[in-house]
């Protein structure tokens, strides 16, 4: 067997495989620069493309739901604080500052495991969306405003007692809060869509409040609310299958306070349609006769029309019926007396039984 050198600063593959992790004297670590440290964790400065990431964050972000894809969303959550700000100051004479944190996507599970207790969990139902939601009014928000409602001193932080259920005036008071927030919730997708939400049931365990599997995706809107010293922050959880039904509408991109009406635009094609002329007819009768009369018809021909002075007239615009009235003359011209309005469903069924 012949003998193999190494030659001088060459590394002997088999002798560091030999030596792959023995303890060694003289054996060097390798140490990851900056650059591979960022790749491994999915940190890389120079590239803003969430679709490549790669490393831990890739298998993090895996996990999470983007809210992005519903833009009307951010829409309605901005109309929902500017509803909350006026309402909640006339409930509780006070001055009240609703604030948007944040809108996130969260899996319901992990959702229900961060709730920071003690807290009131309210149920509620979309019904025309057929499905639940979940508000969250945590801890200092309930002490405010039991003492903003019952009449406690300002500039002074609401008391509170920890290692005791919430009492029924708690509760009271609180679901009376819970209500003002809904109705303004139904008022913010009023414009998009008409939506009822009614309270079902109040909760303070998270696993009674289980209104969807730990699995599913929800969206999570954060609200902090400031009574000038005294406040907390609500929490609203809607899960992407109360959305469902209205995605499309989510979907798309409108721009202004009224979901894409322009109104100045609005009221120039009022004031248009106004002084716009339209060409009315007064029908008498409709007869179905063949062709070949037609083409007989000579100048004297007499047309026999199944109507008598009496008879209502049919007043069309266009193909739409109108209204109806009666034949009469007015000096030396003959004029229709307009006797009411009638729907096109009668219309029709007037013009098929007079053929």
């Amino acid at each position: 067997m012949s003998d193999v050198g190494v030659a001088d600063g060459e590394v002997d593959p088999f002798a560091e495989a030999e030596g792959f992790g023995s303890e060694r004297p003289g054996a060097t670590e390798r140490v990851l620069n900056q650059d591979e440290i960022d790749s491994l964790l999915g940190f890389d400065l120079g590239d803003d493309d969430a679709s490549e990431r790669t490393g831990i964050r890739a298998i993090i972000n895996s996990a999470l739901v983007s809210y992005e894809r519903l833009p009307m969303l951010e829409i309605v959550f901005d109309r929902l604080v500017r509803l909350m700000t006026t309402s909640l100051r006339n409930f509780t004479s006070d001055n009240v500052e609703v604030s948007l944190d944040n809108i996130s996507s969260i899996r319901f599970g992990d959702y229900l495991n961060s709730i920071p207790l003690p807290a009131i969990l309210a149920v509620f139902r979309a019904e025309e969306l057929d499905n639940y939601g979940l508000l969250t009014v945590d801890s200092n928000l309930i002490y405010s405003i039991v003492d903003v409602l019952l009449g406690g001193r300002r500039g002074t932080a609401a008391l509170r007692i920890e290692g005791r259920p919430y009492t029924t005036i708690e509760r009271v008071l609180v679901q009376r809060m819970v209500e003002v927030i809904l109705a303004d919730a139904q008022a913010a997708f009023e414009p998009l869509t008409p939506v009822h939400f009614n309270l079902d049931r109040l909760e303070t365990n998270p696993r009674f409040a289980a209104i969807a599997r730990p699995a599913n995706a929800a969206i999570l809107v954060k609200l902090r609310i400031d009574m000038e010293d005294r406040g907390g922050r609500v929490e609203l959880l809607l899960p992407y299958a109360t959305l469902e039904p209205i995605r499309k509408m989510l979907l798309q991109q409108f721009m202004g306070e009224k979901f894409g009406r322009d109104n100045i635009w609005e009221g120039h094609l009022a004031t248009e349609l106004w002084t716009t002329d339209t060409e009315v007819r007064a029908v008498l009768d409709d007869q179905s006769v063949p062709l070949s009369s037609v083409l007989n018809l000579k100048v004297g021909d007499t047309l026999m029309l199944n109507a008598t002075p009496d008879s209502e007239i049919s007043i069309r615009c266009g193909s739409i019926p109108v209204t109806t009235g009666r034949m009469g003359r007015k000096g030396q011209h003959i004029a229709v007396r307009v006797e009411g309005p009638i729907s096109v469903e009668a219309a029709n069924s007037l013009t098929k039984g007079r053929r």
